[in-house]
């Protein structure tokens, strides 16, 4: 700070010097800076203007930690969210197994039951319907005959009662490996659950620490900024906050320029693309001609001097020309389909806009679906419960449970993703679309449910409607 002192000084005893003309610097030496000392002066403005920039420098990085904490955080988040639903998944279909096995138990019971009986009965009609009471019990042929039909008859009764009990024995036995494996199966989706659980309360309690940390190392930043810029802590952290704000707005507005952009480029490629079918499609049906083509063929002097037949003057008749065949048209070539309209908003989008408009200024808390706090995908869900939608509490789970859509075609109601790659699997963030760029959000930890814009982070790069 003396150094800047001291470069200020010596300007203004410069411009002083300037104006009393005649004065001895030689007798002024005690308080006339020297070429060193104003040498000194510059280096050290210099000097302090470039720690300036280093300490702005070391702010942005400080934001950019921010960010990719709060990414981390929301990716574990989102990662417990999955495993959470993958397991009440396999719950699920471990309970259908089990009933299935216990339906198939009691189909069991049921064809031994039924085997049983027809085994007593076959032994109380054994003395009957033996080979040897037939025959020797028979008044004739007839009667032989048709006692061993009834015996056969009884036995082949019998062999498919023990058949179906076999196959009812065996669909049991399957449904109780599958039973099982659904058992095993759910216990796993469980276990990873409890370790993704684990991972998120981690990597939010590291994101929180981080945040804390941050927001201390810029408070230092800050102060150093006020004293190299020789303004009070309160002005420097006013003036911070405004330039992160306007650097906020100028990327939100590239982001904006950026996407109308590449709409327009996207409708202009569409139009051009229609345009050249309708064009190829003109060329290859084209206006059918007279067929004629100009050859009337009359062969100039070719009528023949004497060739009228001693003394008749009429014309010699013209030659004859057969009607050319017509070339048939070849069909037009099938435009390719037109790829599906979206549907249609839900009529529950007014409804699930008012339920998450009303949540604005909750606080933000991972694997929350309120009734009092909220995480990204669990207000989805209940904004969504509201407009007579359920949708799972899985960010990656409600766009594949809705159909995805073009940017261009966002309506209010519709759901905004923010993934870390092309693939939905990918999905982190979810927010709702409400119409002119505006979005409502659970953004993070520390910072509650809000209203914001679409382009105020890094763009969405999916959007479905519910």
């Amino acid at each position: 700070m003396r150094a800047l002192r001291v470069a200020t000084a010596v300007v203004l005893t410069l411009a002083m010097g300037g104006a009393a003309t005649g004065v001895s610097f030689a007798a002024d030496d005690d308080t006339v800076p020297s070429r060193h000392e104003v040498h000194q002066a510059r280096e050290a403005a210099r000097a302090a203007a470039g720690d300036v920039d280093a300490v702005r420098a070391q702010l942005a990085v400080a934001n950019q930690r921010l960010q990719d904490s709060a990414v981390a955080a929301a990716q574990a988040a989102e990662a417990f969210n999955g495993a959470r639903y993958e397991a009440q998944q396999a719950r699920a279909a471990a309970r259908s197994a089990a009933e299935r096995s216990a339906i198939a138990h009691a189909d069991v019971a049921r064809q031994q039951e039924a085997y049983g009986d027809a085994l007593v009965t076959s032994y109380e009609m054994a003395p009957t319907l033996t080979a040897l009471s037939a025959i020797a019990d028979s008044d004739g042929i007839a009667t032989v005959i048709d006692r061993t039909t009834t015996m056969h008859n009884a036995e082949d009764a019998l062999d498919g009662q023990y058949d179906v009990f076999r196959a009812a024995a065996t669909l049991a036995d399957v449904a109780d490996q599958q039973a099982a494996a659904a058992r095993a199966d759910a216990d796993a989706a469980a276990d990873r659950a409890r370790t993704a659980r684990d991972q998120a309360r981690a990597a939010a309690d590291a994101a929180t620490a981080q945040a804390a940390d941050i927001a201390r190392q810029k408070t230092a930043l800050i102060a150093q900024l006020a004293e190299l810029q020789d303004v009070s802590v309160r002005l420097a952290t006013r003036r911070q906050s405004a330039l992160e704000a306007q650097a906020q707005a100028a990327a939100a507005a590239a982001q904006q320029a950026q996407q109308e952009a590449a709409q327009a480029a996207a409708q202009q490629q569409a139009e051009q693309e229609a345009q050249d079918a309708q064009q190829a499609e003109q060329q290859d049906d084209p206006t059918p001609g007279n067929g004629n083509g100009n050859g009337n063929g009359n062969g100039g002097g070719g009528n023949g001097g004497g060739g009228n037949g001693g003394g008749g003057n009429a014309p010699a008749p013209q030659p004859t020309h057969p009607t050319p065949t017509p070339t048939p048209t070849p069909p037009a070539p099938t435009p390719p389909p037109a790829p599906p309209a979206p549907p249609a908003p839900s009529s529950g989008a007014p409804s699930a806009i008012a339920f998450a408009r009303a949540q604005i200024g909750e606080p933000y808390r991972w694997g929350a679906a309120g009734p009092d706090a909220w995480d990204c995908s669990g207000l989805m869900m209940g904004a969504w419960a509201a407009g007579g939608l359920s949708l799972p509490h899985y960010s990656v789970a409600q766009y594949e449970q809705s159909t995805p859509v073009a940017f261009a075609d966002l309506r209010p109601g519709d759901l905004v993703f923010w993934g870390s790659s092309s693939s939905p699997s990918s999905i982190y963030h979810v927010a709702l679309y409400l119409g002119g760029g505006q979005i409502i959000e659970a953004p993070r930890a520390g910072v509650p449910v809000r209203q914001s814009s679409v382009y105020a982070w890094t763009l969405p790069n999916f959007y479905a409607r519910p």
